[in-house]
C-alpha cells in the first residue's frame, strides 16, 4: 500500500492535532497521554501510520482548515482591493472639486478686473460740460472730443459707427428721415436729454450716442455688432 504523507495538510484544529499525535505515539509504542509535541509527530507523520478510521477524519480537516485559509486571503485581498479603489476614487473627486474650485476662482477674478478696468475707464472719461462750446467744430476737434469722453477700448467701435453715420459730421442731416448728427438720432430732439445745445455742439452728440448704445447695446462695440448685422442700430 502507497503512503501518502500528511505533510502539507494543515491541521484544522486543536483536537485533529491531539487526535493525530495519539495515534502516532501509539503506533510508535509510547504510552497513550505520554506525547510530548504532537504538531510536529502529526507533520512527521504519514496517513499509512494512522488507523483507516480516522484517516478520512483527519483529510478533511486539514483540507477544512486549508479551504478556510484560502477564504480569509480571498477576503484580505478584496478588501485591500476595495479599500484602494476607494482611496482612488475619493482623490479623483478631491481633484475635481479642486479643479472646479480653481476654474470658478479664476473667472471670477477675471470678471472682476474687467469690471473694475471699464469702471477706471469710464471714470477718467470727459463728460460734455467739461469743454466750452465753440461756434464750430472741425472733423479733427470732434474726434477729439470723442477720444476723451468715450472709454478707449470701445472708441474704435464707437468711431466706425460715427463713419457709417454721419462721416464724424455733428450737423448732418438725413433728407428722408430726419436723423440728425453725428450718430444720426432720430429724431434728433431726443439729444436735447444731454443737453439744449445739441444742434451745435458735438460733445453734447456724443455724450447722447454714448449714453445711448451703453443703455441699448451693453457699449459701443455692443452697437457696433449689432451696426455690421443690420446696417443700423
Amino acid at each position: 500500500m502507497s503512503r501518502i504523507s500528511v505533510r502539507g495538510f494543515a491541521v484544522a484544529s486543536a483536537t485533529a492535532v491531539t487526535t493525530v499525535g495519539a495515534v502516532v505515539g501509539v503506533a510508535a509504542g509510547n504510552e497513550p497521554g505520554s506525547v510530548t509535541n504532537t504538531e510536529a509527530t502529526a507533520a512527521d507523520a504519514t496517513i499509512a501510520d494512522i488507523p483507516a478510521g480516522q484517516q478520512a477524519q483527519v483529510q478533511t480537516a486539514s483540507l477544512t482548515q486549508q479551504a478556510d485559509d484560502q477564504s480569509t486571503q480571498a477576503d484580505a485581498a478584496a478588501l485591500k482591493s476595495a479599500q484602494e479603489s476607494a482611496r482612488k476614487a475619493a482623490a479623483q473627486t478631491a481633484q475635481e472639486k479642486k479643479d472646479a474650485a480653481d476654474e470658478a476662482k479664476a473667472k471670477a477674478d477675471a470678471d472682476a478686473r474687467k469690471k473694475k478696468e471699464l469702471a477706471a475707464n469710464r471714470s477718467a472719461a470727459r463728460d460734455a460740460s467739461d469743454f466750452v462750446a465753440k461756434a464750430s467744430y472741425t472733423i479733427a476737434e470732434t474726434q477729439a472730443l470723442a477720444h476723451q469722453m468715450i472709454p478707449g477700448e470701445q472708441f474704435q467701435c464707437f468711431s466706425n459707427i460715427v463713419s457709417h453715420e454721419s462721416g464724424w459730421n455733428y450737423q448732418a442731416t438725413n433728407a428722408s428721415s430726419g436723423a440728425y448728427g453725428l450718430v444720426q438720432a432720430l429724431p434728433g430732439s431726443k439729444m436735447s436729454s444731454a443737453g439744449s445745445d445739441w444742434q451745435t455742439n458735438p460733445a453734447t452728440q456724443i455724450k447722447w450716442g454714448l449714453n445711448y448704445m451703453n443703455s441699448r447695446y451693453g457699449s459701443p462695440c455692443g452697437a457696433w455688432q449689432f451696426w455690421q448685422a443690420n446696417s443700423w442700430y
